[in-house]
């Protein structure tokens, strides 16, 4: 069985081998590395990935994290996607309701420690959603936002203990807007609504285009939820 050192190790060099691979390229190599032990991780703001990700391994499992306080246009995108394309769908929710965790925390935690909430409600459950396999897809991208401009295509998550590919990591958005358009590819409604980056409901708001995480957690220094963290 391969170790944490072997497995960060096997990391920074198919990083680096792969720096310059297509995303099929990348989905290719970690699915021949891991098989059914690869997982696919999506917010539902587009199928890119799931796109991707179902060529290179038909009926993959796909995690979508339910927080409770999800749009419904994204609830309504992860039910298409069990229609439309070719993968296995997790959905896995928190420990506590949104109702319990009021309950626990107070109404409305999201509001006044954003962090707590992100912490209960996003990292906790992908953590243990993830335990079974070796390594997890990702739609990140560095064009994201600053904090994301150094995301490698392939690197080890020493915090989950399994490998983190990134295979559209050096995409811009018009590459994505490209691969949307040439394979009509469904998109969630947020995005011709003004939504740039789409989270949790009460968390997220409408956002120009060449700053797309502005919408996140505004009034808050947060950018990030913590799961790429």
């Amino acid at each position: 069985m391969s170790t944490a050192v072997d497995l960060a190790d096997l990391a920074a060099r198919a990083n680096h081998d792969l720096e310059g691979a297509s995303a099929l390229e990348i989905l290719a190599w970690a699915h021949n590395e891991f098989g059914s032990r690869l997982v696919v991780a999506s917010s539902m703001a587009d199928t890119v990935l799931i796109h991707l990700a179902e060529q290179v391994a038909p009926g993959i499992d796909v995690i979508f994290l339910d927080t409770g306080y999800h749009f419904v246009e994204t609830i309504g995108t992860r039910d298409a996607v069990r229609l439309v394309h070719n993968v296995n769908v997790i959905t896995v929710t928190p420990e506590q309701t949104v109702a319990e965790q009021d309950a626990a925390w107070g109404k409305d935690l999201f509001a006044r420690n954003p962090d707590q909430c992100c912490a209960l409600r996003k990292v906790a459950p992908l953590g243990k959603a993830l335990e079974p396999y070796a390594a997890w897809a990702t739609g990140l991208r560095r064009a994201d936002s600053l904090a994301r401009a150094a995301t490698p295509v392939i690197s080890w998550d020493a915090k989950r203990k399994l490998l983190r590919i990134a295979p559209i990591a050096t995409w811009t958005d018009e590459d994505v807007a490209r691969y949307i358009e040439a394979n009509s590819l469904m998109i969630n409604p947020l995005l011709e609504d003004g939504y740039t980056s789409i989270g949790c409901q009460p968390c997220t708001a409408k956002a120009p285009k060449d700053d797309p995480r502005a919408g996140r957690w505004a009034g808050f220094a947060k950018t990030e939820c913590g799961i790429h963290l």
